[in-house]
């Protein structure tokens, strides 16, 4: 039994090692990526704001939207909540192996 243990053990680490490199690396892209796209958002929410007063009430909306859909609030948060499942799949692998 204590043999199958250790086996386990040598055969999850790797993958515990990727997952912990793939947490960092989504980390850091997701930082970056919220800081571009939340100037960005606010670029588009302004022409949004103003295509909404001036030309066409349905496109100004729809550049609202997608100002809200890049926005930190948007498709980075979800990113965000589907890199924490990630960890915490890993972490549950951690501690059903090593205990």
């Amino acid at each position: 039994m204590k043999i199958l243990k250790c086996l386990l053990m040598i055969v999850t680490a790797p993958a515990i090692l990727v997952l912990t490199i793939f947490v960092w690396l989504c980390t850091g892209l997701i930082y970056i990526s919220s800081l571009v796209l939340g100037l960005l958002s606010t670029v588009i929410a302004l022409l949004g704001v103003a295509g909404l007063i001036t030309y066409s009430p349905q496109n100004g909306a729809i550049l609202l939207f997608m100002a809200f859909l890049i926005s930190p609030m948007g498709l980075p948060l979800a990113a965000i909540w589907l890199l924490g499942k990630v960890q915490s799949l890993k972490y549950a692998i951690q501690d059903r192996v090593y205990g």
